[in-house]
């Protein structure tokens, strides 16, 4: 329970802090899960060729991820990653118009 409540606690610092993250580096600064890790989930969800990577605050989750591009099949999949816990937010082929 009360490593539960850590990470709770963890997760919220960490939404307050994004809010105020405004450049890539302050973003890295905040985040739990490093990008090296979460580059081992992603490829883990998502088997492929990283083509992009990033670090970007964007809704849902903790509100700061980790955003993968990976090649697989043919295809390019949007893989992301929340940067408090290293849940997998998104795991998806690319759409149309790409970020």
């Amino acid at each position: 329970m009360v490593k539960s409540n850590a990470c709770m606690i963890s997760a919220a610092a960490l939404a307050v802090f994004v809010a105020a993250a405004g450049s890539e580096e302050a973003r890295a600064r905040v985040s739990v899960i490093t990008m090296e890790r979460a580059t081992e989930i992603a490829l883990k969800a998502r088997p492929g060729t990283v083509a992009a990577k990033e670090l970007e605050s964007e809704k849902g989750g903790s509100g700061l991820r980790y955003s993968f591009d990976i090649r697989a099949g043919g295809k390019t999949y949007e893989v992301g990653v929340d940067a408090a816990d290293g849940t997998v937010l998104e795991n998806a082929p690319e759409g149309k118009n790409p970020d």
